[in-house]
């Protein structure tokens, strides 16, 4: 379920009043009250059998006595009522209902069943939507539906407003009307039983009505779904986020490093990222991002370029700026040379540029056009303190133009208080990012380039073919399927070992011993010297109970060694049982950084992998990052410099830089792992050594479970659907059907230049020259889970695959009804082409479960009116007077062409 009959919900032309009331205090009466006061235009319809009248309307005794049915039903009854009044509304043909009512979910019936789940089943036969049950309501602004029971109503605007706690609901509602914030859509969504954030995320992604969404988050269900419709919702608009619940404390105990240290909120945060959208942590940050957002241009990095009128501003905001991780932008040779001619010779001489004092309007609009022509600033931060020599506004009306039409991003400080007043308003009004703090503009600047970091992250998707060999995949689930039948979930080092090893990851040599005399005999074999530990599915970290020794540089050594642990573990851990012993050879990499490489598993996003810094101190050093898989290079690089241990992996002092490629080609390996061994709950790596060399795995731990599924179907993401990809012959040659990917970008524009002005306007319904950036990751960046782009492609002469044709589907979050549409290269026409494509569209939708596939064509196309026909569409009257729609029912219909 999601947008489905959502409209009546947010505009509804009739309201039902289930349970309104005079009684003073109560939710019906208050309920009431809002609606009949907020101006809405439609009809209001209270419903309760003890009044005739309220507030002057008619009062209806129960649900079945309604003449007709109403758009929504707002229900303030006891929880034992909800259900026969949902059974009721869905019969009339009431679509929506907003259930205010709490404890559904405690009371039961004689059954054992629940209020909620009962309310749940009678509304599933009628597709009624419900909003809560147990929350505030929703507001409507625009069209003044105030259908809660908040203590004031909101001002219009286009922000929308999503929350899952009541509280803040009414807190957020009071602040924002002090401060004359208005919005789109106020929405509470109390137990979330039906509607949730991803169907309220999917109806506002395409709600004119809104320009950014605001969301009040404490958790999330159904994650696949949820990124799916935050990352369209993210495409769309600003999309940003409060989440609850930040404390460490909710971390549970864990059989890995990763387990413990991968807390809830660290999971949430890589989700929001990779959602593309922006994580903020206080009411006011979120408005201000909000507003900043809407103004802010496409920036690529975070390096600022400080322009003040005094030194002590210029200071502040760069302590402001290095204390978020933000960068002064080292202005080039050019730069300075330039402002060196524009500016006295007392200037600041680096950035911050001090223009002094007594700087007239000339010199802000010289020395700002001289710092937007800098290639090695991302956006510039205008800083001005009042003086009694040139008045503030004459500044802001000779610089706002320039702010205006710059390429980049321009953010505005003016402090102080009646003498910048007007100033400020000159730039407001002029749609610059205006605000009263060096410390605020820097906020700024930052939340804007994490916004845009975010949402290039978005657009990335991996592939979920595993690099490894098939042979390889085939001895790791053999590893995995051995332990699990052997009643274990723990691999031993080595099983662990030959794990990662499958999958390319160097690791190193590791023999298993179940005797004191077969590690001596192992040791000798692998050559001295070698680092000895236990092997005990009961004890977590080794190194706790003395069972790691290193250096052993002869046979006696490590037979002490062995019963030396041995004993330990007695002592230590009398019930701890020892199954053997590691040996493996000792590495001598003094210049190598110890990392960490983990996999845990999340109750709601699946799972997760962590990076950061390694060795025995990994809890008490907590540097680490998250991230979703499946990962790419890019993915990869983003999780490694997310973290504190990355400069170190650059070259400092004497010593080299480490090989980051090889860390990114380890997560990408064991980002692999997981997508295609299901059993994989955990996974440790630790230390995982880099140095200029590469990298080299010392230990390693797996933790496994029965799968109940695929690996792709526990990912939060859908990765790249290779299996889809289909080879045949075509023309005599070898032509290849397969999914569209990121970096198919350049090839889709060479396709697109190669097309005839009449195939574009009959594909697209306008006329365009050129694929803008937007466009072109629209159309190769898609969400695997929603949408289709099949590609018909063979490689030139040249070894560069070209691209033929493309096939588009695009499904509804329902996955009822998807819209189609598909072009062939305007010299390939009337080949066969466009039928393979359509054909494979059609078996793919028909896999999904979709009911039917709907397109529309401008009525002159006759090629694709004739190709849809010999599939079985049927055409139908199309929404313009020259367009002709076509649908084909996939239930009924079979195609009847190759």
């Amino acid at each position: 379920m999601s947008v489905r009959n959502l409209k009546h919900l947010f505009e509804p032309r009739s309201v039902a009043v289930i349970g309104a009331s005079i009684r003073p205090h109560s939710v019906g009466a208050t309920v009431l009250q809002n609606m009949v006061s907020g101006g809405f235009e439609g009809e209001i319809i209270p419903v309760n059998p003890k009044y005739d009248t309220l507030a002057g309307l008619k009062v209806y005794s129960s649900v079945s006595h309604l003449p007709s049915a109403p758009d929504l039903a707002i229900i303030c009854t006891p929880p034992s009522t909800v259900p026969e009044i949902i059974k009721d509304l869905g019969a009339l043909g009431t679509r929506a209902a907003i259930v205010l009512t709490a404890g559904l979910g405690t009371i039961k019936d004689l059954r054992g069943r629940t209020m909620k789940d009962l309310m749940l089943a009678a509304a599933k036969p009628h597709l009624l939507r419900i909003l809560g049950p147990n929350c505030v309501g929703l507001l409507v602004p625009k069209i003044g539906l105030n259908a809660s029971f908040a203590h004031t109503s909101a001002l219009p605007g286009k922000i929308a407003f999503v929350s899952q706690s009541g509280a803040m609901v009414t807190g957020v509602l009071d602040w924002a009307r002090s401060r004359g914030i208005g919005f789109s859509k106020f929405i509470s969504l109390g137990d979330s039983a039906d509607i949730d954030f991803g169907d309220v995320l999917d109806y506002l992604a395409s709600d004119s009505d809104t320009q950014a969404i605001l969301m009040y988050m404490e958790a999330a269900s159904a994650a696949r779904k949820f990124m799916s419709a935050a990352r369209a919702a993210a495409r769309a608009k600003p999309t940003l986020v409060i989440k609850a619940g930040r404390a460490p404390e909710g971390a549970k105990a864990a059989a890995s490093h990763t387990g413990a240290l991968a807390g809830a909120d660290d999971v949430y945060d890589a989700a929001i990222r990779r959602a593309g959208m922006l994580r903020v942590y206080s009411t006011t940050d979120l408005f201000d991002a909000a507003e900043t957002l809407a103004r802010a241009r496409p920036m690529k990095g975070d390096r600022l370029a400080i322009m003040t009128n005094g030194g002590g501003p210029g200071v502040m905001a760069t302590d402001a700026l290095i204390a978020q991780q933000g960068r002064l932008a080292n202005l080039s040779e050019q730069a300075l040379a330039k402002l060196d001619e524009i500016l006295p010779g007392t200037w600041s001489h680096g950035n911050p540029v001090d223009i002094i004092g007594d700087a007239p309007a000339q010199r802000y609009v010289d020395t700002l056009g001289a710092l937007l022509q800098e290639p090695e600033a991302d956006a510039t931060l205008f800083i001005h303190a009042p003086t009694a020599i040139v008045p503030s506004a004459e500044i802001a009306q000779a610089v706002a133009p320039v702010i205006k039409d710059a390429p980049r991003n321009v953010l505005a400080c003016w402090l102080g208080g009646d003498s910048v007043a007007q100033a400020r308003a000159i730039f407001s009004d002029a749609g610059i990012a205006t605000y009263d703090t060096p410390e605020e503009a820097v906020r700024g600047f930052m939340q804007i380039a994490e916004y845009h970091r975010n949402q290039s992250l978005l657009m990335e998707v991996p592939p979920s073919v595993p690099h490894a060999a098939q042979d390889d995949r085939d001895e790791a689930r053999e590893v995995v399927q051995r332990v699990l039948a052997a009643g274990r979930n723990m691999l031993s080092e080595p099983e662990a070992k030959q794990v990662l090893a499958a999958y390319g990851i160097p690791v190193v040599q590791t023999r298993s011993a179940r005797s004191v005399e077969e590690a001596v005999q192992h040791a000798a074999e692998i050559g001295f010297p070698v680092a000895l530990k236990i092997i005990s599915p009961d004890i977590t970290h080794k190194s706790d109970v003395g069972g790691v020794v290193l250096d052993l540089a002869d046979e006696a050594a490590v037979a002490a060694a062995a019963v030396g642990m041995n004993r330990r573990l007695r002592e230590l851990r009398p019930g701890a049982k020892l199954q053997g012993f590691s040996v493996q050879s000792m590495v001598r990499r003094p210049e190598a950084r110890e990392l960490i490489v983990g996999v845990t598993t999340d109750a709601v996003f699946g799972p997760v992998i962590l990076f950061g810094q390694g060795g025995i101190a990994v809890e008490v050093t907590a540097d680490h990052a998250i991230a979703l898989p499946p990962l790419n290079m890019v993915l990869a690089r983003d999780l490694v410099t997310r973290t504190r241990i990355s400069r170190l992996l650059a070259a400092y002092r004497n010593l080299e830089a480490a090989d980051v490629d090889a860390v990114c080609r380890t997560l990408i390996q064991i980002s692999d792992l997981v997508v295609d061994i299901p059993e994989i709950a955990e996974l440790d790596i630790n230390p995982l050594l880099a140095d200029g060399n590469g990298v080299i795995a010392l230990d390693a731990r797996i933790r496994v479970v029965r799968a109940r599924g695929s690996g792709v179907d526990r990912l939060a993401i859908r990765p790249y659907p290779g299996e889809l990809e289909e080879q045949i012959a075509w023309q005599g040659r070898p032509l290849v059907l397969r999914p569209i990917r990121p970096e198919d970008g350049p090839q889709h524009v060479e396709f697109f230049g190669m097309l005839e002005p009449d195939d574009i306007r009959y594909r697209m319904f306008i006329s365009m020259r050129s694929l803008s950036k937007s466009d072109l990751a629209r159309f190769t960046q898609i969400d695997y889970d929603r949408e289709m782009a099949f590609i018909a492609t063979r490689p030139r002469e040249d070894g560069v695959s070209e691209t033929l044709g493309v096939a588009r589907v695009i499904a509804d979050p329902d996955n009822i009804s998807a819209e189609f549409a598909i072009i062939v290269r305007s010299d390939l026409k009337g080949k066969g082409l466009g039928g393979l494509l359509l054909n494979k569209l059609i078996e793919y939708c028909r896999s999904r479960g979709i009911h039917e596939i709907v397109g529309e064509t401008i009525s002159h196309n006759h090629g694709l009116l004739m190709l849809a026909k010999k599939f079985g569409f049927v055409t139908i009257p199309g929404g313009g007077s020259d367009t002709t729609g076509l649908r084909l029912e996939l239930v009924a219909a079979r195609a009847s062409a190759s």
